[in-house]
């Protein structure tokens, strides 16, 4: 059944005294805070049902679909987010999250800089997998129930958020491994961003293929998508040394 939400209790005066004043101290409004207690926790749960709809229900699964699914009504989700931009943000910054600790822990370990990278891309393809649905819904729809291809303003945010910090965990091994010098800085300074895409453009496409023999499983993308990076796609096609000219 769909119920309101509880609104805020109205303050009660105290003779003299602001409500949870200690002496000396700065008024405190007691059941202010624990409202906005409430409204945190309530926020959670939300945003945590809305996350095992979409799940459910897919990518673009409507505000009326999630608030059915979650036992409550859409305007309690307009009333805590906003619109549905505001819900995907929301998710995205839970989800994107988890996905750069994820990819942080698994980047702690490697020995080699090709061992992290493995690590890192390997960790974003299973918590993509985990949950496809999920991950469209926070990286690929625009607001609104009629859905839209891209990102709306509010997750492009969060994701503009969790690639920068992904770029930067990229660049700091292979920066240790290549050395100084302007040179490599200029490869550090491009190459980070463009692994990034590499990797998300790859593994968006390999989550939308459907299963068969010619879909790779996970570890063997993220080997792929590794060598694709190490090596490039064909190492044998760089430019032979020059021979030295027979007239010198």
């Amino acid at each position: 059944m769909n119920t309101p939400e509880a609104r805020p209790p109205a303050a009660a005066a105290h003779p003299g005294q602001a409500a949870g004043k200690d002496a000396g101290g700065p008024a405190v409004d007691g059941r202010a805070s624990r409202w906005q207690s409430h409204r945190e926790q309530r926020r959670r749960e939300l945003i945590k049902s809305a996350r095992m709809a979409v799940h459910a229900l897919g990518s673009e699964a409507s505000m009326e679909d999630i608030a059915v699914a979650a036992g409550t009504s859409k305007s309690v989700f307009y009333r805590y987010f906003g619109d549905k931009a505001g819900l995907q943000q929301a998710v995205g910054e839970v989800v994107l999250g988890q996905m750069q600790r994820r990819i942080q822990d698994a980047a702690q370990n490697a020995q080699t800089p090709r061992e992290g990278l493995f690590a890192m891309v390997s960790a974003y393809l299973q918590m993509a997998e985990t949950s496809p649905n999920v991950y469209a819904f926070v990286t690929r729809h625009a607001p609104g129930d009629t859905e839209v291809a891209g990102p709306s303003m509010a997750t492009a945010g969060a994701l503009s958020h969790f690639f920068a910090a992904i770029s930067d965990m990229i660049a700091r091994p292979m920066r240790s491994h290549l050395g100084g010098g302007p040179d490599k800085e200029a490869v550090i300074g491009y190459w980070p961003n463009a692994a990034i895409g590499l990797v998300r453009n790859a593994g968006e496409q390999w989550l939308a293929s459907p299963p068969g023999p010619a879909k790779p499983d996970q570890e063997a993308m993220a080997r792929q998508i590794t060598d694709w990076l190490c090596f490039g796609i064909a190492p044998e096609l760089q430019s032979p040394p020059k021979q030295p000219d027979p007239q010198n």
